[in-house]
């Protein structure tokens, strides 16, 4: 809970330099430009409800047992799930996913996705689009940080780029995607840890504030006046992003779960806030979050779900401990979104980092395989109701459409008002990048 006491003021957050400089998303990104300023408002960009909603299936899912099911192929490739109608004709999925055959007419399975090279346990490609093996300087920033630059916040109460996945044992896991050459000071805000109990002001007074704040000032005047680099200069935004979060209760709000009606919790369910061995919790109630926090004004809420990284017992693991919670979770931010008008707005991306062997191995899992993976795509304004792509009847060769991350990127970033292939973030030598590597949206989708 908020304790400020005394008159309301726009004040400093008494929060640590260090945790200034790792709640990036605080900052306003490239709002600082008056041309770009300027071209959001005639443009109603700022005001937009566009949104994206990424979840991370860490450790890569087994797409011929989700969306994919070769019943004709051998039974060390078919292994032991059965495929069950949906509700749009010709379509079958899983029989461990009967919440999301109910709403397919809602989603867009994708079926022949590639583009991870290497079958690296790595979230990068999934929030970036590009494979790492293209790197330029600083790395590529992800989606999240690339909106957060690009855009800003759309309102100053609610950081633009936020990330629900606490830190895990394998680092890739819990990131919730990086900023990359753009800087800390569009990285993805985490509510959860420091950041939170740095929230909280404890009681201390609306004037002491102040006076604190003034101190801070006088000492980064001086620090400013000597720092060639210019690293100094972005902390303006993130004092008063600090500010607007600790004087405000629009996130916090956003963030309490208590203000929910019980019948929605009751139907996204809670799941499991521990972690999945050195993977990412498999919290039902992060699903929620992220629709509270776009309908708040966020523009990025990633999520990461799980660890699919099933090399034995594949078919176990995924029937008991994790496909029951995704298709609860997953259905429910899906139907929520179109109860509540923000199916047009909010897109919404479930996947991993490549799919998996077609042949089962002798401990009944499946091991890497990048030639080929899964996905799921709803909301968004998108053609739904339909499956994009095809692989051999084994499962494991792209046989028609096929669909690079890069192409999935370029869509988002289409229905989000942004051109992909004309709009360019500088590098920090000032040299300009296109969004994706050329790829143009799907036309099946828009």
């Amino acid at each position: 809970m908020f304790s400020i006491y005394g008159k309301p003021q726009r004040l400093c957050t008494g929060w640590t330099r260090r945790e200034l400089l790792t709640v990036g998303a605080l900052g306003l990104g490239g709002m600082a430009l008056p041309d770009l300023l300027r071209a959001e408002q005639a443009n109603g960009v700022r005001n937009s409800r566009k949104a994206v909603i990424m979840i991370y299936m860490c450790g890569a899912p087994p797409h011929q047992d989700m969306y994919d099911l070769k019943m004709s192929a051998p039974s060390e490739i078919r292994g032991e799930f059965k495929p069950i109608p949906t509700n749009v004709a010709g379509i079958q999925i899983c029989e461990h996913l009967p919440r999301l055959a109910k709403i397919m007419d809602k989603l867009v399975p994708l079926r022949s996705v590639y583009g991870s090279p290497d079958g690296d346990h790595d979230s990068y490609i999934c929030y970036t689009g590009r494979s790492k093996r293209k790197q330029v300087p600083g790395e590529w920033p992800s989606l999240g940080a690339t909106l957060a630059k690009l855009q800003g916040a759309r309102t100053p109460e609610v950081p633009p780029f936020i990330g629900l996945c606490p830190k895990t044992g394998h680092p890739p896991y819990g990131s919730p995607g990086h900023p990359g050459f753009l800087g800390v000071a569009n990285s993805a805000f985490r509510p959860n840890g420091e950041a939170m109990a740095n929230m909280q002001l404890q009681g201390i007074s609306a004037d002491r504030l102040s006076d604190r704040r003034s101190l801070l000032g006088s000492l980064d005047r001086i620090r400013r006046d000597i720092d060639a680099s210019g690293s100094m200069s972005g902390l303006d935004s993130f004092q008063q992003q600090a500010m607007n979060l600790l004087t405000s209760s629009r996130l916090r709000e956003a963030l309490d779960l208590s203000q929910e009606d019980p019948a929605t919790r009751e139907r996204y369910g809670q799941g499991d806030t521990k972690n999945y061995g050195d993977g990412a919790p498999r919290n039902l109630e992060h699903f929620l979050l992220a629709r509270r926090l776009v309908e708040a004004g966020a523009r990025c809420v990633t999520l990461n779900f799980g660890r699919w990284d099933f090399h034995s017992s594949n078919f176990s693991e995924f029937k008991n401990t994790h496909a029951p919670q995704f298709d609860q979770g997953l259905s429910a931010l899906v139907e929520d979104l179109h109860a509540r008008g923000l199916d047009k707005d909010v897109s919404v991306i479930a996947w991993g980092e490549f799919g998996r062997t077609p042949i089962i191995n002798k401990d009944a899992g499946r091991d890497h395989w990048p030639r080929v993976g899964g996905g799921l795509l709803a909301g968004g304004g998108l053609r739904t109701g339909q499956v994009i792509g095809a692989t051999d009847r084994l499962g494991g060769e792209i046989a028609e459409r096929p669909v690079h991350f890069g192409e999935v990127f370029a869509t988002l970033y289409h229905q989000l008002g942004i051109n992909p292939l004309t709009t360019t973030v500088n590098d920090p030598t000032g040299r300009p990048h296109y969004l994706v590597d050329g790829y143009e949206p799907m036309p099946e989708l828009i």
